[in-house]
């Protein structure tokens, strides 16, 4: 692309931004029932009426439609120019249930062509009703159900059910599995059906679904006579409110009030809070996909996984219904002398994953502890082994590796561990290039073993972050730097513990870092993705040999002692397993490919600005390094705070990014569409473009 062509797609995708990301009404719900023949269609009809009578654009869809004539009867009704086969892109001739009657057609339902159909129509209306075939469970094809629609279209459910004997049971049983799916439930409209005199179920059935279910009930329908508009609006003025249908319970929350809370109530980490609190929290409230909703009703793309956790997107189906089947059995029980069934099942998977020669699994509940792990094993085991000079612990002097005090002494970056020096414990720093101002790996690589020589048999472990150094500004090695660093560690007996916390679970391109130059380190740690960014979890994998210098008699004290209350936790674990069966099922890391290579082309065009001094990119990760003279590569003051501007700038163009100092970090969920990352580079290069115009 041409550096004006994509000045224009930047400007217009800023526009459009700008416009949208502030809405707060909303742009469709899902009008679904508690079984079929509830009238779900007549419902849709009289709110899309209703809607139109007080000046909004109303669209309609019926994405599946099983005989009968409901898409065209809302096209006619509401008086529609939208094509039939957009209101409806699947229609089968039976009154079946979709899975069986689109089977017989030898038909296969394509999502994505639903959820093109309903984007073009929700570009054209200010609001798009949908209606759904049947109930929630209801299946679309094989266990793709309408609740799982739903979901992918991310939209409020509001639920017709029947006024009469019997709703309670229904409906409750409706609301209960629209939520244990992760949907939410906008409220109850009842549909007087039989448009009898009422009795007793009929008057009080709305006060008990409100009681019991917890949702509002939003009206009561009386049986229509007539469909044309005229008649509609007469029958219904007073008996339903569209206006309690266009706002999200985010957007009617109290905002302000929990913006206040956040300030008097909470410390956030790695923030200057006398900036923060001169300023507005973005409180999150939802998730879906790869982008957030906050209380306000903002939506913001999550450029950086939610820091560098989220794998499949937010409130993956998958993961959704492991977790709470788990939750029904049970929420936690210790690994101290304990075992768990999802434990057992998780460090099974996680060995058949990992390099070869990792056998054993021992969990934690984040990266800094995960490595903390490794280092006290390390340690211990030449202790344990007779080896007792082995105790320095080797580390790169531009490395992260976590916040605990153990995590913190293997860490060489000064702004985060400087003002602890006289807490954490001495270590053997390795000087190691940057990339960009320092390239001489392999001289690097030449002082590290001539380091290594003159301190033969005192190292206990080195410890990496393999091929993507992320927290130090996304560095990147070039190729056959870890397989030699590998090498270096087993000649001189050096255990290699590799922290792939931030580069796990597909963030290269592969499942670990080190699967790109086939290395087995002795120790890897794991967190972030591991649970696909759902629950705290981190996992350090061993060897055996490791394993074994720790197997003694009691007596003999060689015991691990350590652990953490949670280790282990069913939830997380049910978690990380679920995420795993994703990677599987999805096909995700040969998925990813494409979009990586899209990525590294679009990523070129940022060289087109002139405070761009480097990019760097591995799989999914990537860092743009801003500059003050790109010539000299004078990099900015820390008091310019330039990386904080551009995210602050491309949050209110509806993009979520965090810098690394001068360093914007693009680390988008696994999950991210072609059309999600153009809107990413997009939001990003402008702000770049912007923030920078004129500094230096």
């Amino acid at each position: 692309m041409k550096a004006s062509q994509g000045h224009k797609v930047i400007k217009a995708h800023a526009k459009h931004v700008a416009c949208d990301v502030y809405r707060v009404t909303c742009d469709g719900l899902f009008i679904t029932g508690t079984d079929t023949g509830v009238g779900k269609t007549i419902v849709t009809l009289a709110l899309g009426t209703l809607l139109q009578e007080q000046g909004y654009d109303v669209g309609v869809m019926k994405p599946v439609q099983c005989a009968g004539n409901d898409a065209a009867l809302l096209k006619k009704g509401l008086r529609l120019a939208d094509s039939l086969a957009e209101i409806n892109p699947y229609l089968a001739p039976e009154p079946l249930s979709p899975h069986i009657a689109f089977q017989r057609q030898n038909i296969c339902i394509r999502v994505p062509k639903i959820l093109e159909a309903y984007q073009r129509l929700q570009q054209r209306h200010d609001i798009v009703l949908v209606e759904g075939a049947g109930g929630l469970c209801v299946p679309l094809q094989g266990e793709y159900l309408v609740a799982d629609l739903i979901r992918e279209m991310d939209l409020d459910v509001v639920i017709v059910a029947r006024l009469g004997l019997g709703t309670i049971n229904h409906t409750l049983l409706t609301i209960e599995q629209a939520r244990s799916r992760g949907l939410r439930v906008r409220g109850v409209i009842f549909n007087d059906l039989a448009g009898k005199p009422h009795g007793i179920p009929e008057k009080t059935n709305p006060q008990a679904i409100r009681r019991l279910g917890g949702v509002p009930v939003l009206g009561i329908l009386p049986r229509l006579r007539s469909l044309k508009t005229a008649d509609i609006l007469k029958q219904c003025r007073g008996r339903l409110d569209p206006k309690t249908l266009l706002y999200s319970s985010s957007a009617r929350r109290d905002a302000n009030r929990l913006a206040e809370w956040d300030k008097k109530y909470i410390w956030h980490p790695f923030t200057q809070m006398k900036d923060w609190l001169n300023d507005e929290p973005l409180v999150i409230d939802e998730g879906q996909g790869c982008y957030l909703k906050d209380t306000r009703g903002r939506r913001y793309l999550d450029g950086v996984s939610s820091l560098w956790v989220n794998v499949h997107g937010h409130r993956k189906a998958e993961i959704d219904r492991t977790v709470k089947a788990q939750i029904d059995k049970l929420a936690h029980s210790t690994l101290l002398g304990l075992a768990n069934t999802p434990s057992v099942e998780l460090a099974r998977k996680l060995v058949g994953i990992a390099p070869k020669g990792l056998e054993k699994v021992f969990y934690s509940d984040n990266g800094s502890t995960a490595v903390e792990v490794a280092i006290k094993m390390a340690y211990q085991y030449w202790q344990n082994t007779g080896r007792r000079k082995k105790t320095r612990i080797a580390h790169l002097a531009n490395s992260y590796h976590g916040d605990t005090l153990g995590s913190v002494s293997v860490g060489g970056i000064d702004l985060f561990h400087h003002v602890y020096k006289k807490l954490i414990f001495k270590t053997v720093k390795v000087g190691f290039p940057d990339g960009y101002r320092e390239t001489d790996f392999d001289g690097a690589l030449d002082r590290m073993e001539a380091l290594f020589g003159k301190s033969r048999g005192t190292i206990a472990a080195l410890v990496v972050e393999p091929i993507v150094q992320g927290a130090a500004g996304m560095i990147v090695w070039p190729e056959g730097v870890l397989k030699r660093v590998a090498r270096l560690c087993r000649k001189y007996d050096i255990l290699l513990i590799a922290d792939e916390v931030a580069t796990g679970f597909g963030r290269t391109g592969k499942m670990f870092a080190c699967g790109h130059e086939g290395v087995s380190p002795d120790f890897l740690c794991l967190a972030k993705g591991i649970t696909g960014g759902y629950l705290p979890l981190a996992a350090t994998l061993t060897t055996k040999r490791v394993f074994d210098g720790f197997v003694f008699d009691y007596k003999d004290q060689k015991t691990f002692f350590h652990g953490h209350t949670y280790t282990g936790n069913p939830l997380a674990c049910a978690a990380a397993l679920a995420n795993l069966r994703v990677f599987e099922k999805e096909r995700v890391l040969s998925r990813l490919q494409p979009k990586i290579k899209h990525l590294s082309r679009r990523l070129k065009m940022f060289y087109n600005l002139p405070h761009v001094g480097h990019v760097r990119q591995k799989g999914m990760m990537a860092g743009i390094e801003l500059a003050a003279d790109r010539e000299t590569r004078r990099p900015y003051s820390w008091e310019d705070r330039i990386g904080v501007k551009v995210c602050r700038l491309a949050r209110e163009r509806g993009v979520i990014l965090r810098p690394l100092g001068n360093v914007i970090v693009l680390m988008p969920p696994l999950a991210v569409s072609e059309s999600e990352l153009d809107e990413l580079l997009d939001v990003t290069y402008g702000a770049i473009e912007t923030v920078t115009a004129g500094s230096g």
